[in-house]
């Protein structure tokens, strides 16, 4: 138990500090010591970071910091050029390997209807987008994740989560993405939330596609052999 309430702490002392957080942290509220409560904590605290999904960490490879410099640096830019996508949220994060990946989330109210995995027309149009900016940058590994919400059965929840990730991962494919470029399409139920359940809003946060983009082997290579354009 004390464990358990110097969690809850420390996320407190820790979300008090983020007036300047994302949209997709925006709503949380820490409290109670429940289970929900920490699990939005742990949620929210790990959300930003790769390395909670395990993004990057089937690659295994000691970095060192000049090529990491170099892979940040292509990151950086790409994630600038991607900040525009309607009804995304983009941030650059460490995935498993301590290098830059992007993470980009979509709402599922801007993909899909209640209880739907049928992509909206402006979901499309975003994806679309998406894909073409992903076109100069091949030598990465995409992964895509579907959230959802606490309500309804875990059962009900997984399945959901994974059919709306593969619808998104199904879009990308007919707009040009390499299919041996997704490495993981996965669907997360609501083992991830990043807001508390317990409000309306929270769940809409809750209830979201993420896609990462990580430096994939060959680029890892390329940078430590000084060929990374």
């Amino acid at each position: 138990m004390k464990k358990l309430l110097t969690l809850v702490l420390c996320a407190s002392f820790v979300l008090s500090g983020c007036g300047n957080m994302s949209n997709l942290g925006k709503g949380t509220a820490i409290g109670g010591g429940s289970g929900a409560a920490v699990g939005a904590a742990l949620g929210l605290l790990l959300g930003k970071d790769a390395k909670s999904a395990g993004i990057g960490a089937a690659i295994g490879t000691a970095v060192g910091a000049g090529v990491g410099a170099l892979i940040g640096n292509k990151m950086d830019k790409k994630a600038e050029e991607l900040a525009n996508l309607e009804g995304a949220n983009v941030e650059v994060v460490k995935d498993g390997n301590d290098l830059d990946a992007i993470k980009v989330t979509f709402e599922s109210g801007i993909l899909f209807k209640t209880n739907s995995a049928t992509l909206s027309d402006v979901s499309k149009k975003s994806l679309k987008e998406f894909a073409a900016q992903m076109a100069d940058l091949p030598d990465t590994d995409v992964t895509v994740l579907g959230h959802t919400d606490n309500t309804g059965s875990e059962e009900y929840n997984a399945k959901l989560s994974l059919q709306r990730a593969e619808a998104v991962a199904s879009y990308l494919k007919t707009c040009g993405m390499d299919k041996n470029q997704m490495k993981r399409v996965e669907g997360m139920s609501y083992k991830l939330p990043i807001a508390d359940n317990a409000t309306a809003e929270g769940r809409l946060q809750n209830r979201r596609v993420e896609i990462y983009i990580s430096a994939s082997e060959k680029m890892i290579k390329d940078a430590e052999a000084g060929n990374l354009k």
